[in-house]
Formats: C-alpha cells, structure tokens, sequence
C-alpha cells in the first residue's frame, strides 16, 4: 500500500517547495552554484599557498622539501587554476546575463559596460605584470609593488564607473563591473605568473637541480600570490555590494 505523502498533492502539503517552470531560472542558479564553489576552492587555495604552504616549506630541509612538496603542489596548483577559469567564466556569464536585463529595461545599450570591463582590466593588468616583470627590483618590494597595484586597481576601478554612468546603471551591474573586474585580472596573475613559474618551480625541485633564475622566480611568484590574496579582500566586498549595499544607486 503506497504510503498517501508520496502523491503529488499531498507532497506539497508536506514540503512547500516550488520549483520554477522555465528552464532559464534553473540553469542560472546551477550556474550561480558552481561559481560559489569553484570561486571558494579558488580563494581558499589562495589563502593556503600564502598563510601555510610557503611557511610550511621554509621550514623543511631541502631534501625533504624536494619530496614531499612537488606531489602536494602538482594537484594543489591544479585545482587553484582551474577554479579560477570555472570562477571568472561562471560570474561573467552570470553578470552578462544582468547587463542584458537591464539594458532592456532602461531601453539602452550595454555595449559599453562589457567591453569597458575586458579593455580596462586586462590592461591594468597588462600594466601590472610589466612591473613585476621588469628588472628593477624596487619595484619588487612588498610596499612598492603594493602601492602601484592599489593605484592600478582604484584607477581602474574609477573609470569603469565613469565610463558607465549614464543613469540607467543598476548597483549589481556596476559593483560586479569592479568586483568581477578584480576576480578577472586575478585569474591572469594565477596563469600568466604563479602557474608559469611554479611549474617550472617543481620540475627543478623534483630534479634537484636549482638554475640561478629559480630564486627570482620564487620570489616574484610568492609575490603574485600575495596580490591575489589581498586583491581578494576587495573582490570579495564588491560582490556583497551587488546584492546587499546600494553603494552605486538602485538596487535590483
């Protein structure tokens, strides 16, 4: 005899979930889902490689270093770059799909904000790693490099919000123009120098064999590591912003 809570009525009575009818609604919480969990293991992996795994190995002697970090390290930078990809693609999707409704409902154009987002931050960033890059190793100090990301990052930040101020702005679409703005030049830092000197890193480690470049490749990948932790301190408060603060104008 079917137990009466199995009928469609009767569930309903018991659990009062309703499920949306269109498939849009659906699909954007799923992808809003994996965005949350790829951005946790992403920022996560950030805060371990800084607050432990770089402590953790200046203490190990160099014969035990070469054992026991490289297996660790391998599957760790795996999942820190990859989350990263899944992170950025997930939100811009998200926040593509924001601009888009509220174009349509101010009866405007959202040209602007999406390739203003791409332009302005890639080229700070560009900007970034020229000066990480370059030989002058004043600028590789703590401080210094600190000083010129803030600059880039508020400089940046300051004309998006110029460059999209036309009134019909909603607060989620700018704060996440600023927040997902830093999540995409952070994702460059991972790949463009944390993974690319890492990898090279681990094969010498493993080898055994430390070239002389090795030491400032160390030292400037801890320092793109760094950016990406601090970075992550004001990413993380815009995309509160978007939902739960009207620092830009209406909320939506």
């Amino acid at each position: 005899m079917p137990f009466p809570w199995f009928t469609a009525s009767s569930t309903a009575a018991f659990l009062p979930v309703h499920f949306p009818n269109d498939l849009s609604t659906s699909a954007q919480i799923l992808v809003r889902w994996l965005h949350l969990l790829a951005g946790i293991t992403w920022i996560g992996l950030g805060y371990f490689f800084v607050l432990v795994g770089a402590p953790w190995q200046t203490q190990l002697e160099a014969s035990v270093r070469r054992q026991a970090a490289p297996p660790l390290l391998w599957k760790a930078l795996w999942w820190f770059r990859w989350a990263s990809v899944v992170t950025v693609v997930m939100g811009l999707w998200l926040w593509m799909t924001e601009v888009g409704i509220d174009r349509r409902a101010a009866g405007e154009s959202g040209g602007t904000a999406i390739w203003s987002y791409f332009a302005l931050w890639t080229l700070a960033y560009l900007i970034y790693m020229g000066v990480l890059m370059a030989p002058a190793a004043v600028l590789h100090r703590g401080p210094v490099l600190a000083f010129i990301t803030a600059a880039l990052v508020v400089g940046t930040s300051l004309a998006y919000l110029r460059l999209n101020s036309h009134g019909w702005e909603t607060n989620r679409m700018l704060a996440i123009g600023i927040g997902g703005g830093i999540g995409w030049f952070m994702m460059f830092n991972v790949w463009g120098i944390v993974w690319r000197f890492q990898k090279r890193l681990l094969r010498w480690t493993e080898e055994g064999t430390l070239p002389p470049e090795a030491a400032r490749m160390a030292h400037l990948s801890m320092l793109a590591a760094k950016t990406n932790a601090w970075l992550s301190l004001p990413m993380l408060l815009f995309m509160a912003v978007a939902s739960h603060y009207p620092l830009f104008g209406m909320m939506t």
